[in-house]
């Protein structure tokens, strides 16, 4: 005889909800033979939710893999740091760094680039929060200008790691390697290989574009809430009419102005 739901709807997404993955599919098999459409489509909505929420798990444990392993060598606090901002022909390049709470996990940190505006804002706001410290630093389009790009990238990493409230004792680089007194390791796509690092990215990411945003309340003529200072089309075609204002980067424009 065919098994009929004891339970509404809503009393069993609630019951759901609450429950574990394997309490899921033990729920799931008691209505096997259940043919309503609103339980089947329940079961169906909440499978798709559990798969989801178990790849994002997996992928979080591998953005974990260098943080174990320090955890594992006796390292307490580690610190990711990454920059935001090095290509663009305008404005500062950034850079965060952060240690996190590893036992408050916000599985979904990943590269910053791989996120939309409105998750990159959720994500970091849930970093601030949690982390045990954070420090956001950077250097300005005219030190860019006298030091060159990667030396004043190396900068205001710098800055991000002196600005943390607890001193760190190993700190994951993304791809720049520093002259540091703390144990340290460069990892080329870091930002995807940590999630101590991606955490950097991140933050580092809103920071700055909340500022390009600001600015370009000042200069509406080139668009920086749009391109962020990246050389876009329409941004070097500002660039040609209007010239640069005070923050381009004269050694970027060369072959521009």
């Amino acid at each position: 005889m065919k098994k009929r739901c004891k339970m509404k709807v809503k009393e069993l997404e609630e019951l759901i909800k609450n429950s574990s993955y394997e309490e899921f599919l033990n729920l799931k098999a008691s209505y096997f033979d259940e043919d309503k459409k609103s339980i089947v489509n329940l079961f169906q909505k909440y499978e798709n939710k559990f798969k989801k929420n178990q790849k994002l798990l997996e992928e979080y444990r591998k953005r974990l893999i260098y943080e174990n392993d320090l955890l594992k060598k006796g390292y307490r606090f580690i610190a990711g740091v990454d920059e935001v901002g090095r290509g663009p022909l305008a404005g500062p390049v950034y850079a965060a760094a952060v240690i996190l709470d590893l036992s408050n996990p916000i599985y979904d940190i990943k590269d910053s680039k791989k996120l939309s505006d409105i998750k990159r804002k959720e994500i970091s706001e849930k970093i601030r929060a949690s982390c045990i410290s954070y420090s956001i630093a950077s250097a300005t389009e005219k030190e860019i200008d006298e030091l060159n790009i990667l030396c004043a990238t190396k900068l205001a990493m710098k800055r991000a790691i002196e600005g943390l409230s607890i001193k760190p004792d190993f700190i994951l680089i993304d791809a720049v390697k520093l002259d540091l007194d703390i144990d340290s390791s460069s990892l080329v796509k870091g930002d995807d290989l940590s999630v101590s690092i991606g955490a950097a990215s991140i933050i580092a990411k809103v920071e700055r574009d909340e500022f390009m945003d600001k600015i370009a309340l000042k200069y509406p003529f080139y668009s920086f809430d749009k391109n962020k200072g990246y050389g876009t089309k329409e941004h070097i075609e500002a660039i040609k009419k209007y010239g640069p204002c005070e923050i381009h980067r004269r050694s970027f424009l060369k072959n521009i102005i």
